[in-house]
């Protein structure tokens, strides 16, 4: 305690002097102007931004919202529960609490709940179309390979007039590629093309490389690739990987 009050008098004295000074308790530390950081760790003081794991800690989801969460896992196996407790427990959701739901069932992957639940919430009074609802739950479902549930929120997404980012665009793209269906992969292609935003380079690279198999649809992203990124290499290995000679 007291070299704590120690340091925050040295402290004040800093402030109106940039010289460097010690403290005259046992363990000497040395300051300099540039060492305010060390100060405000060691006086205890703290600006008032978040820190990493102990933000991430306080930013806990609601005992109802977890609640849920454990109620869905629970009952995903058995329809008539699962019914039930929609009905009793998660229609009666908060706003917040019900993004949080699907926020941390994305999180955990749980993505047929995480569906379910952005169909709950698509009916609410409150409910306004948006793009990043739809990306995280598309890209999500992407990862996990669900790919007709993908197209089932991809064509909500653009009928409701939504384009999604680069990312959304290439993760669906990736997941296609995946799927072994080139030409579901080229269908967003085109999709991405009539997109009012700025083309993205990433989404062409994922298709260039996942097209290495189909040497006549690659070369049409080429060519477009070209044209849109004139600066930017395009690596074309070996002939006979595209199975020419």
């Amino acid at each position: 305690m007291a070299i704590r009050c120690l340091l925050r008098s040295n402290l004040r004295r800093f402030i109106s002097s940039p010289t460097k000074f010690t403290t005259n308790s046992h363990n000497v530390t040395q300051f300099s102007p540039h060492s305010l950081s060390n100060l405000n760790l060691l006086c205890g003081f703290h600006d008032g931004r978040p820190r990493g794991p102990l933000w991430r800690g306080k930013k806990m989801i609601g005992k109802e919202a977890l609640f849920v969460i454990m109620g869905l896992k629970r009952f995903k196996g058995d329809k008539e529960k699962m019914q039930a407790f929609v009905k009793k427990h998660v229609m009666r959701l908060l706003k917040s609490d019900k993004i949080a739901v699907l926020n941390e069932l994305e999180r955990q992957e749980e993505v047929d709940l995480a569906l379910k639940i952005f169909k709950i919430i698509q009916k609410d009074d409150w409910y306004k179309p948006d793009v990043f609802l739809y990306k995280d739950l598309i890209i999500a479902l992407a990862k996990s390979k669900k790919m007709e549930a993908v197209m089932e929120i991809w064509n909500s997404m653009r009928n409701d007039n939504l384009f999604p980012d680069g990312q959304t665009y290439g993760e669906v793209i990736r997941g296609f590629l995946r799927y072994g269906s080139p030409a579901d992969a080229m269908n967003i292609y085109e999709d991405m093309k009539q997109s009012p935003d700025p083309p993205e380079a990433l989404p062409f690279r994922i298709l260039l490389k996942g097209l290495l198999p189909h040497p006549l649809l690659r070369n049409r992203v080429k060519q477009d690739f070209e044209e849109l990124f004139p600066q930017k290499h395009i690596y074309d290995p070996p002939e006979e990987i595209f199975g020419m000679h």
